[in-house]
């Protein structure tokens, strides 16, 4: 089944959602396929995800196995140059726990194929806060990290640690990939300051992200640690890094 889109999702121990994460996504009205990319889950994520491809889903549901755990912006950079390789136009983000809703992903589209926009962020602070389950002290900080980033790097987006995002094709052909330096939030915010400098059009879809119900959250300081100074970094990139031009 032909498709212009595919959602790349980023696995470690996600047995009690894969399935049905891949299960939804399929049962939308738009065609998306899958990438998943796992980095040497123990508990089975991968088996599960091979049993679906040789039994139901062979033409649309796809997989990278990595050794152990690399990163999330390496995964992401994994899956985008495989979807690059290909003949996607949309390449999307989104996470296995269900913490972003596959019903918004043809919004997310939308705003991309519809609307003209190079980038499409399925942001939660673009109208208020909206997220569900959180503890309150962790809302907090993700809400003040972005505001923290917008003050520091002068970059308008709300939400710029999202990791629901729609690209088109284009912007992850001109961003020079090879040279994204971060791996944990700071690799969301690098991607967004660096498709901003280029000058690509960028769009926050409002969405409500619902802290997982099932399996274990993978954040931890170092990701918050690595956000936080990696923004002074891209800040001083701002002042004196050549971007590229946007492709048309």
């Amino acid at each position: 089944m032909e498709s212009d889109s595919i959602v790349i999702i980023p696995t470690y121990n996600e047995k009690e959602n894969i399935e049905k994460i891949i299960r939804t996504v399929f049962g939308l009205d738009r065609v998306f396929h899958i990438l998943v990319i796992d980095d040497g889950s123990p508990d089975g994520t991968a088996e599960i995800v091979h049993h679906l491809m040789d039994t139901e889903f062979r033409d649309r549901l796809f997989i990278l196995q990595r050794s152990g755990k690399q990163g999330l912006g390496t995964a992401y950079i994994a899956g985008f140059k495989w979807s690059l390789a290909r003949k996607y136009e949309y390449i999307f983000e989104m996470d296995a726990d269900f913490s972003h809703d596959p019903n918004d992903l043809p919004r997310l589209y939308a705003a991309c194929h519809d609307d003209g926009n190079d980038l499409a962020v399925g942001s939660r602070y673009v109208m208020g806060v909206n997220v569900v389950n959180w503890p309150i002290g962790r809302v907090l900080m993700s809400f003040f990290a972005s505001q923290y980033v917008r003050i520091v790097t002068g970059f308008n987006v709300h939400d710029t640690t999202a990791g629901f995002v729609c690209y088109r094709r284009r912007v992850l052909e001109t961003i020079p990939l090879e040279k994204i330096r971060f791996k944990g939030y700071a690799f969301q915010i690098e991607m967004k300051f660096t498709a901003y400098k280029i000058g690509f059009k960028i769009k926050e879809v409002p969405v409500i992200f619902v802290n997982r119900r099932e399996g274990t959250s993978k954040m931890s300081g170092d990701i918050f640690g690595e956000a936080f100074f990696g923004v002074l970094r891209l800040r001083w990139d701002g002042w004196f890094r050549k971007y590229p031009k946007v492709k048309n």
